[in-house]
């Protein structure tokens, strides 16, 4: 368990991802707007048909920043700052990164993959796929920790991660090929990042050493 001065441990990485997605959603709110589909297209917004085409690969990275109106945004970034919290503290920062983009890009990957196969493109943007691999890598840090890390239990975990991905299912709109591989991918990922100390308990919060 946590020293209890470790709780209150500023994790900088969390912060900053949320910092930069609210100052883009500023930004094209002042420049455009965020529910435009053609202008977020026009600065990153995900859209499958580009990436072959056009070799315009930045666009897995650039739609982890965009969001469609503010309650998309919200919703993300209160789901990013309550679990990145945990995540961060205990993989460090560099490695809660690394997993962090690794599932939100993949996710836009297998996405893009199966809309292409299926003839069915759509304009998607949102760090949901990168979320959706937090609470998997998140899951996978409780689960090795004997089901239980903090206030959290493995039970919790996958409640949580049920009733998101059932929230996305019946929604409109909603990128769920993203968020079901993000989930997966983070869960993955957190298998070659995390290193739990023989004790069983926590690896120290390190600040981000790889």
């Amino acid at each position: 368990m946590f020293e209890k001065e470790d709780m209150h441990v500023t994790c900088y990485a969390t912060v900053g991802l949320i910092s930069v997605n609210l100052v883009v959603f500023l930004l094209f709110e002042i420049f455009g707007s965020n529910l435009d589909t053609k202008f977020m297209l026009m600065h990153g917004a995900m859209y499958a048909p580009y990436l072959p085409d056009s070799r315009e690969w930045y666009r897995l990275f650039t739609s982890l920043f965009l969001h469609f109106g503010i309650r998309h945004l919200l919703n993300n970034m209160l789901i990013l700052y309550v679990l990145g919290n945990y995540l961060e503290r205990y993989l460090g920062r560099i490695r809660f990164l690394i997993l962090y983009f690794a599932a939100g890009i993949g996710a836009n990957i297998v996405s893009g993959l199966l809309a292409l196969y299926h003839g069915k493109v759509f304009v998607s943007a949102g760090a949901s796929g990168a979320i959706f691999g937090v609470l998997g890598g998140l899951t996978w840090v409780v689960l090795i920790n004997r089901g239980r890390l903090e206030d959290l239990t493995i039970k919790k975990m996958l409640i949580l991660a049920v009733l998101s991905l059932y929230l996305g299912f019946v929604s409109s709109g909603v990128d769920n090929i993203a968020h079901v591989s993000g989930l997966l991918l983070g869960f993955l990922a957190a298998i070659f990042l995390y290193r739990r100390n023989r004790s069983g308990k926590r690896n120290e919060y390190t600040g981000g050493a790889v």
